[in-house]
């Protein structure tokens, strides 16, 4: 891998890592709704003037049902979900879940498309789950039930990126993944914004969160779509799903450093199972032509053909 495509890697998985930091600062504030609204309206609105300027705005009529499939299980649910666990989970501990993602994509593949799971993708799925029940089973914090409904929600975001990964593989084939991540972002918009009228309205964001608000909306989602996508057209998929195993690192980092989070052995434990379950149950088969896994990249985000097409963004 050269050393730009290096730097890119490591660009997208601070980004994406630091998503779960933003995030945390943010929702206090806006809440989850207009968190998750915020994020992914900010995010359309910077993929479209991009796309304004290099004048190549993709159509959108042919495909709106699936871009508007996408961007709800990819972008709306997942980004409420997380919003919603970081009023109560740290930063640190919902990076760490998120890498669950890839376990997910591998068993909507195994029901939906009849990929059989081999031996070593159930075992990693096997040491993926005994890292997370540790890592909620000897939880820094007491284990009430909000806490377990924060980590249940994380779970479920993690399952949405499993879903959307399979979806986008059936039917996203031959999208331009530029599309996919522009079209995506304005559908998850349209299915947040009714939700907004249950939601309370922030009463003032101070400079301090507007600025989160904005790096989580523009560097962690819309360019780092950007990044992901470069990285794919030069390196491949299989290289770019390394991303997988640094965004968990970077989020604990971000999480000590700049919200002076715990480091807990339980989460360096548990998240040290996690990611060595997903490496086994992702890691590429030795045949010969042997296919991606289906697991996708957190976060997102997150998937084996799905996320060429359609990426998670923590986040």
């Amino acid at each position: 891998m050269a050393l730009a495509d290096v730097a890119r890697l490591l660009t997208l998985a601070g980004l994406w890592g630091a998503s779960f930091v933003f995030i945390r600062v943010v929702v206090p504030a806006l809440g989850p709704m207009w968190l998750a609204f915020s994020r992914v309206a900010l995010a359309f609105a910077t993929l479209l003037a991009l796309a304004a300027l290099q004048r190549s705005i993709p159509p959108l009529r042919e495909r709106w049902r699936d871009y508007l499939v996408v961007g709800t299980i990819n972008s709306a649910l997942p980004f409420g979900l997380y919003a919603f666990a970081e009023e109560t989970l740290s930063a640190s501990t919902a990076a760490i879940l998120n890498a669950t993602s890839p376990f997910f994509g591998a068993l909507i593949a195994a029901v939906w498309l009849k990929e059989p799971l081999s031996a070593r993708q159930l075992g990693g799925m096997a040491l993926g789950v005994g890292g997370v029940a540790w890592l909620v089973g000897w939880h820094g914090e007491p284990l009430t039930s909000a806490v377990l409904a924060a980590i249940l929600a994380c779970l479920a975001a993690a399952l949405c990126y499993g879903i959307s990964s399979v979806y986008a593989k059936v039917r996203m084939g031959g999208v331009a993944s530029a599309s996919t991540a522009l079209y995506s972002q304005l559908g998850a918009a349209v299915v947040l914004a009714p939700t907004l009228a249950a939601a309370p309205l922030p009463s003032s964001v101070s400079v301090l969160v507007a600025i989160n608000m904005l790096a989580l909306a523009v560097a962690s989602t819309a360019y780092a779509y950007r990044l992901y996508f470069r990285l794919i057209a030069n390196v491949g998929p299989t290289r770019a799903l390394t991303v997988t195993f640094l965004i968990p690192l970077f989020g604990v980092l971000w999480g000590v450093l700049f919200l002076s989070e715990p480091l807990t052995p339980n989460m360096i434990f548990g998240g040290v199972l996690i990611l060595a379950g997903t490496w086994l149950a992702t890691r590429p088969s030795a045949s010969p032509g042997a296919a991606t896994s289906p697991a996708g990249a957190a976060g997102q985000t997150s998937s084996a053909a799905g996320p060429r097409t359609c990426v998670r963004s923590s986040r």
